[in-house]
Formats: structure tokens, sequence, C-alpha cells
């Protein structure tokens, strides 16, 4: 297929499907240099809280992202099913769910809460690609909207090595801290299996299977920048952007911000 166009004839789900399974293989954000430093446990601590605290954003704001896409459908069944992931990321309280584990993990690694819920010491480029996926979800067809989450193909794998080789890597990071990984490793493959077979049943025109290859790249794109964007401030070349983060400003388990 010519990456600019749609194919000429429509491919079988199972075509489409492979397809899509080809993006994730060449396009995933598994293959980021920052990605690799973090499993391999090249990072330092501060490193490892600013990924922590810009990876709360897009954690925060996918519970957005799935109630934008929610409004839009109009059949009962798929409503239902798509709720649970806004469930499954905000909690039945104030306690549980997946943005909650989260700020466990940055509370172990002694980052501030207010600092990580109010969003100030994030990158803009973190800022940038989190807003783009989710006003993508909202303006775009539904099945590009769900297309988009297929990057959820790709996830079990790469959190099962999360888990273990941060466990292996790094001594400030608890298997508790950890527990929003463990959590995900059930719920993403429910999710992903789920809204491929939507995808395949869907994306039936050249047109249609060529937006939901689209879609996807689109957010490996988004997935990959986050990374481009920690990597640029905080490994090579260590341009931390005014107002971010800046880790070696951690004292007694605090962390500020720095300012000129």
């Amino acid at each position: 297929m010519n990456a600019f166009s749609p194919p000429e004839t429509a491919w079988s789900p199972d075509q489409l499907e492979a397809q899509l399974r080809a993006i994730g293989a060449e396009r995933y954000h598994d293959k980021h240099p920052f990605h690799v430093l973090l499993h391999d446990g090249g990072l330092s601590r501060g490193q490892v809280q600013a990924w922590a605290l810009n990876r709360f954003e897009y954690q925060r704001c996918i519970p957005l992202k799935d109630a934008a896409l929610l409004a839009r459908i109009e059949a009962p069944d798929l409503r239902r099913v798509w709720r649970q992931r806004i469930i499954d990321h905000d909690g039945d309280g104030a306690d549980d769910g997946g943005i909650a584990r989260w700020l466990r993990l940055t509370d172990e690694l002694g980052l501030d809460r207010e600092l990580v819920e109010s969003g100030r010491g994030l990158l803009p480029g973190t800022r940038f690609a989190v807003q783009a996926y989710v006003h993508f979800v909202r303006e775009r067809s539904l099945l590009e909207a769900i297309a988009s989450s297929l990057t959820e193909l790709f996830a079990p794998t790469i959190i099962s090595q999360r888990i273990s080789s941060m466990l292996a890597n790094y001594d400030f990071v608890s298997s508790d801290a950890l527990s929003y990984f463990n959590q995900r490793l059930f719920q993403a493959p429910q999710d992903a299996s789920f809204a491929l077979n939507y995808v395949k049943c869907h994306a039936r025109t050249p047109q249609q299977q060529f937006d939901a290859i689209q879609a996807l790249q689109f957010k490996c794109d988004i997935l990959w920048s986050q990374l481009d964007a920690l990597y640029l401030a905080y490994v090579d070349p260590g341009l931390i952007p005014p107002g971010a983060f800046h880790p070696s400003e951690a004292r007694d388990e605090r962390v500020r911000l720095w300012r000129h």
C-alpha cells in the first residue's frame, strides 16, 4: 500500500489486521531510545521521575478522550462496553482506578502530588501531544477514533517487560508502585480485542481501511513524540524548558520547579 493513499481494493478483515499489527512492529514506542533506557536501567531516579510526571498527563486525559468518544456513540451496546474504559481509569472512588494507581507511583518516586496533578511541571511537548490526541478523537470519525486506540494491541508485552525490568533495575521502585501496569496486563488485551473486532467489521472500503491505518499511525506518533520530548529535555542534549520539572532541584523527596 502507498503510505499516502488507500489500497486499490479492500483487504479482507484478516489482511487489515495484519496491516494494523505491522504498524506496531514498525512504529510502537518500545523502540524509542528513552524507552530502551527506561527498561534497561539506564535512567537516573530524576529521569524516571520526569517520565512518571509527564506520563501522568497522558493517563489523566485518557478518560477525557474516552468520554468524548462515548458521547458520539449512538448504539447502547457499544456505549456499555466503551464506558468501562472510563471506569477502569477513573475508578469507582478516589483511591481506585488507573489514575489513582499512577499517583501511587509518582508518590513513591518522591514527586509532590500537587505538582503532578496540576501539570505545572510538564514539558510543552507532552502537553501538545496529549491534547492533539484528545482533539483527534473528538473531531475525527468514530472509526478513526476507535482505531487510534489499537496501540493496546502491542501493550501487554511491553507492560510485562516494564514490570520485571523496573523491579530489577531500580531499587527505588516497588511492586506496589507498579500496580497500574499489573492491572493493565488484563485490561489492555480486552480493550484491544473489542476495538480490533470493531475496526475489522466497520472498515470495509479502501478509504475506511486507509483511515484506520492512518489513525493508528497517528497514535503511535503521539506516543513517540512524548518520548522525544523527554529524551531531548532529560537525556540529550538535556535542555529542560523553562517552567518544566528539573530533577536536580529535588530536595527531601519534594520536587520544585525550575524558574529563570
